[in-house]
């Protein structure tokens, strides 16, 4: 197994987690009496916080309802297509 097929590999699976978990933490969201800090939330909340706390801050709510899970979903999903997609960085350098 070539280096970037390993890189294609793990890079995959990690950034199909982190869009699974930030799926998870939009729906989250409309729970607000769910405490994150227990068990099994804190699962989706630990991976996640340290991303969407710094961007709270630069992005505010809208209309009382938070975004930055969204936006951050939106990045892990362009970061798969461009380094894992059909035509990206890794798949030009596997091939």
């Amino acid at each position: 197994m070539t280096t970037a097929a390993i890189a294609n590999l793990v890079l995959g699976i990690f950034l199909g987690l982190m869009i699974l978990l930030f799926i998870f933490r939009i729906v989250l969201t409309w729970f607000p009496q769910i405490d994150l800090k227990r068990f099994p939330y804190n699962l989706i909340a630990m991976p996640t916080d340290p991303l969407l706390v710094p961007m709270r801050k630069l992005v505010p709510p809208i209309g009382g309802v938070d975004i930055t899970p969204i936006i951050w979903v939106g990045i892990f999903s362009l970061l798969r297509e461009i380094l894992l997609g059909q035509q990206g960085l890794l798949m030009m350098l596997m091939h």
